[in-house]
This record gives C-alpha cells, sequence and structure tokens, in this order.
C-alpha cells in the first residue's frame, strides 16, 4: 500500500520542497539563512529535499555578507506567516514578549516552529506546546540548550529507552569563561568578566549568565525532556558565580577541587532534584577539565550507563548547526508521518514533575568566611555546626589578616541537608566574630 504523505488536511511537501522563513536576522538568524544558502546542495543530496529560504524578516537591516536576492526580505511578519508555502519558520529573535507574540500566530497559521529561544521555551514552553498541540503542528528548539552539541536530539532519541538517572552539566559559556579564567590565570572575577565581555564571550549586560538564570533556563528544557512533562523553570533553586573569590579558586585548589558553574539534575524517591550553582568538582572528574566557552553534560541512563556531551554551547555556526537539524527532521516527518503528533509529543504541557524538596536534599558543603583572629572562634564555629547536627571534615585557615584583624576561614562538611545548613549559615552570620557574608557552595556528589 503506498504511504499517503497528507496529513489532516496539509498538503504533501510539492515536489520535496520545503519553504522556509526566518523571523530576526541578527547572529543566529544570519547563521541560518548561511547554511541553508550556502549548503542546499549538500542538504539536498543528504535527505532528497530542496530547502529553500524563502522569506525573511527583521526590523533592523543592516549589512550581511548574503546573497539574498531570491529571498524576500521585509520587515512585516505577515510575509511569512500569511504565505501558504512556507511551512516552516525560524525564530531567532530572542527575548520572550515579540518572539512569543510571532511564535504564537506562526503556530495559529499551521506553521511549525523552530526556535533557538531557551529563555521562551523555559518561561512560555507550556503555553506553547498547548497550541502546538491543538493545531497539530511540532515546535522544535534543538539549537535552545548546548548551541551544536546534539543533547536534546541525544535524549529524545539515542537515549529514549532509558530512565535517565541524573545529568550534570556546564550549560552557560560566559560563566565558565570567566572561572577558568580565575583558576588558570589567577585573575579576579571583574577582571575575568571584563576579558570575556573583550572576547565576545560576554554580553555587555552579562546578568543573566553570570547569575545562573541562563542554565537554569536549559536545564528546565532538559528536565521537562526526560521527564516528559513541564518543568516550571521559576522552581528551580539558582545561584550565580558573582561572589566567587580568587581566594575561593585557590582554596578549592588547595584541596583537590575546580569551581563550576552546574546544572544538576538527579532522579530521587522524593522527586527530581534540580539545581543551578558553584559546585566544587573533584579535578579528576571530566567536567573540571571543561575549559573556556565550551558546554559539557554528562547523562546516566539506567541501560546505556554513563555518557558525555562536549563541545561549543553558543556561537553563530554551531547554533544555525542545530537549528537546521531540526529543520531536517521536520522535513523527515512531513514526508512520511500520516495523521500521528509530532515530536512535541514528548513533553505533556499538562502534566509536571514532582520536585524534590531543597531543604531534605544532602550534599557536602564548603564554607568560606573571615573571622576574627583570636583563640577560641573555631571551638564556637563548631559548637554552631554541632547545634545543627552537622559534622565538620576539613578546616583550613590561610594566614592572610584582612580588615581590622579578620582571617580567611573555611570549612569542608560532611553529608548535611540543605535546610540545617542555611541556619547554621545564618547563625554563624550573626555572630560578633564574623566580618562579611560567608560564602557557601557544595560540593560535587
Amino acid at each position: 500500500m503506498p504511504i499517503n504523505h497528507h496529513r489532516r488536511g496539509l498538503p504533501a511537501l510539492a515536489e520535496n520542497r520545503l519553504n522556509v522563513g526566518i523571523f530576526g536576522l541578527g547572529t543566529v538568524g544570519t547563521g541560518v539563512a548561511r547554511l541553508l544558502l550556502n549548503q542546499r546542495e549538500l542538504l539536498r543530496a543528504r535527505t532528497g529535499i530542496d530547502y529553500r529560504l524563502k522569506a525573511a524578516v527583521d526590523v533592523r537591516w543592516g549589512h550581511h555578507d548574503l546573497d539574498l536576492s531570491a529571498v524576500v526580505c521585509s520587515e512585516d511578519p505577515a510575509v511569512i506567516i500569511d504565505d501558504p508555502e512556507i511551512r516552516v519558520v525560524v525564530e531567532t529573535i530572542g527575548g520572550t514578549e515579540i518572539a512569543y507574540d510571532l511564535v504564537q500566530r506562526a503556530i495559529c497559521a499551521g506553521k511549525h516552529v523552530v526556535t533557538a529561544n531557551k529563555a521562551l521555551i523555559a518561561t512560555k514552553g507550556r503555553e506553547l506546546f498547548k497550541l502546538a498541540r491543538e493545531h497539530h503542528v511540532d515546535l522544535l528548539f534543538e539549537a535552545s540548550v548546548g548551541g551544536g552539541i546534539p543533547i536534546i536530539k541525544g535524549l529524545k532519541e539515542g537515549l529514549v529507552g532509558n530512565r535517565i538517572i541524573s545529568m550534570e552539566g556546564i550549560l552557560n559559556g560566559t560563566s565558565n569563561y570567566v572561572l577558568t579564567k580565575m583558576y588558570q590565570d589567577g585573575m579576579e572575577f571583574d577582571e575575568a568578566l571584563r576579558q570575556a565581555q573583550v572576547k565576545g564571550f560576554a554580553e555587555a549586560d552579562p546578568t543573566l549568565d553570570i547569575s545562573g538564570y541562563d542554565a537554569a533556563h536549559k536545564l528546565a528544557i532538559l528536565a521537562s525532556i526526560v521527564s516528559s512533562a513541564v518543568v516550571d523553570f521559576d522552581r528551580i533553586p539558582v545561584e550565580g558565580i558573582a561572589d566567587i573569590t580568587k581566594l575561593d579558586i585557590d582554596f578549592a585548589r588547595s584541596f583537590g577541587y575546580v569551581i563550576k558553574l552546574l546544572a544538576i539534575f538527579k532522579d530521587t524517591d522524593s522527586g527530581l532534584d534540580l539545581r543551578v550553582h558553584p559546585t566544587l568538582v573533584p579535578g579528576s572528574h571530566l567536567l573540571a577539565s571543561v575549559n573556556n566557552e565550551l558546554n559539557a553534560i554528562s547523562v546516566t541512563g539506567d541501560f546505556v550507563g554513563n555518557t558525555a556531551f562536549y563541545g561549543p554551547g553558543a556561537g553563530q555556526l554551531p547554533t544555525a548547526s542545530a537549528v537546521v537539524s531540526d529543520i531536517v527532521d521536520l522535513s523527515k516527518d512531513l514526508l512520511l508521518r500520516n495523521g500521528v503528533g509530532f515530536c512535541n509529543r514528548t513533553i505533556d504541557p499538562c502534566d509536571s514533575p514532582r520536585l524534590a524538596p531543597l531543604g531534605e536534599i544532602s550534599n557536602r558543603f564548603y564554607i568560606r568566611f573571615f573571622a576574627y583572629d583570636a583563640p577560641g572562634i573555631l571551638a564556637q564555629v563548631g559548637s554552631i555546626f554541632g547545634k545543627f547536627g552537622i559534622s565538620i571534615a576539613s578546616v583550613l585557615q590561610m594566614e592572610i589578616h584582612g580588615k581590622d584583624n579578620y582571617v580567611p576561614l573555611v570549612i569542608l562538611t560532611h553529608q548535611a541537608k540543605e535546610a540545617a545548613m542555611n541556619e547554621a549559615i545564618e547563625e554563624i552570620a550573626a555572630q560578633s566574630f564574623v566580618w562579611g557574608k560567608p560564602l557557601c557552595l557544595r560540593l560535587h556528589r
């Protein structure tokens, strides 16, 4: 029996051609256009489909070293949305407000959408997945996490037969570059951040990156895929790297650790343990050697065991590569599928996974604070930790006298619950012999 290439009244790909429209010709959008134009024959040879960039919409048409003579260029989104020949829309505008409106309009017009916008998927995914399901179209977002690293495809396809036990990764290139320079070159935080901005690895306003929220957007997406339900971004505990000093980098090194900003997923009996925070990673661990702007994600499945994904987490061409991989997946679905849902079936927009209570999660901790250099101080600190059932594993005092004879004191603990540690830190911070705010980090587990 011949395959029916029609689904729900939509025409099959005429002459095996797929027309594409792009919203936003900024850095990533230009990369997508470049790939579709320059690699058109390569894509046709590998897929049997002719991918044609038919239209592009941007509000600021600047200089592009692209031949767009065969492309409809406009500032009006209707050029794409109202064109029945354009089956797939690429959103590379960024942000959430304008992008959300345009993606909604495209979906309602019966068009499939591919986006690189992690903030959009992390914060508006539930609404958009519901809308896509109602209109029998797909919303793909491989490029939203890890740039050119095929982590989403890996989870949805290569590891589809596994229950994912844990994931942990370096998902933000800016913060990783800053921490690398602090570790390798002895820079303080501000100096390392300025260098990241000069080299183009950090935005003029780097808040989203160094606060940890960019990594949390990506963690929400990965956790949603793994749990087949929508993880609400605002339920993920997030800590950034702005309070880490060269002193902390040196203390961590003395204990055999490297500080990395990690996004963490663990499937526990109490629910999903989801967190983003700076972590002391053993120097021998795979993630400790991931430096500069590179990303890496370690994934453990119940059948496959430990796997790792590594590569450029951002950039015009790697991200464009991931966008086009989604376009190719969609084109194959359009050719072969007959009346069944597309890939957004992997996330149920009406469901949410159970999250483990953060206070009940146990970790080992690194605590650094400035204490007055006098006899008996360490005993008082130990007494406070003992009050909350926290056992001290190691203590290190650096012979550096800071303000008014205060010295840096570092404590590593054995396993302790988050709630108990928070109470202990609050009580320590209130002591008269402590100057400034204590820093509390977790050790890798």
